[in-house]
């Protein structure tokens, strides 16, 4: 690569339109002409009004929504069919806003070496990397509890594990705080400090987002732009 050549993006769309079908027929736009892209070192917090699409830009990055026209490409390749998003979805990790949505097995151990399990890793490989993602995060001894007894704060971190264990690339963060209190959420921004990762949070606090991000953009009039 030449010293003047740009780094490619790790995911970016392009010309995306995306509407929901409205009740009684016809349709409610969300994004018209949407691109963005994500590339490498990007820290970008996201905010704007319930409705305007932030979540649903997580769901079309990743594959959960079908955009109606427009492309995204992970690394330059279009993303065009459901193996090519597992693909992305190996190197994005998707942290919900609702951590239950996240967290299906029995134990904290469990859950977080699950992903690794699933890339392929042996049992014991896998075991080590959920270790290492829960002690990294100040979760220590909590292999063994059992996830519906945690509190919330613990879910959601237990939930940032459990993507983290897979080591990906970018991460997409839907209100890491939400509903937490003031420790919990000091303890999200000290993590969020120190990951390498290139991210995109969303969330309605606007202090939250000063601290853990670079750039600030909302979604005004169906495209992404920066505050």
């Amino acid at each position: 690569m030449g010293l003047n050549t740009p780094a490619v993006p790790i995911f970016s769309l392009d010309q995306i339109y995306f509407a929901y079908d409205a009740d009684g027929g016809g349709k409610r736009d969300i994004f018209q002409n949407l691109c963005f892209s994500l590339s490498a070192g990007d820290k970008v917090g996201l905010y704007g009004p319930n409705g305007c699409g932030k979540t649903t830009l997580f769901r079309l990055v990743t594959g959960l929504e079908k955009p109606r026209s427009g492309r995204i490409f992970f690394y330059d390749q279009p993303m065009r069919t459901e193996k090519d998003f597992c693909v992305l979805r190996r190197k994005v990790g998707l942290v919900l806003q609702q951590s239950e949505d996240q967290l299906f097995c029995p134990t904290v151990l469990d859950d977080v070496a699950f992903g690794p399990l699933n890339l392929g890793l042996g049992r014991q490989d896998a075991v080590h990397a959920a270790v290492r993602v829960l002690s990294d995060l100040g979760l220590q001894g909590f292999e063994n509890r059992l996830v519906h007894k945690l509190s919330g704060g613990e879910k959601k971190l237990t939930a940032l594990a459990s993507v983290l264990a897979m080591q990906p690339e970018a991460l997409l963060l839907d209100e890491p705080t939400g509903g937490l209190d003031e420790q919990s959420t000091a303890c999200i921004i000290r993590i969020l400090k120190t990951l390498p990762a290139a991210r995109i949070i969303v969330s309605h606090d606007k202090d939250f987002l000063a601290e853990t991000s670079s750039k600030i953009m909302t979604i005004r009039q169906g495209r992404l732009r920066e505050d």
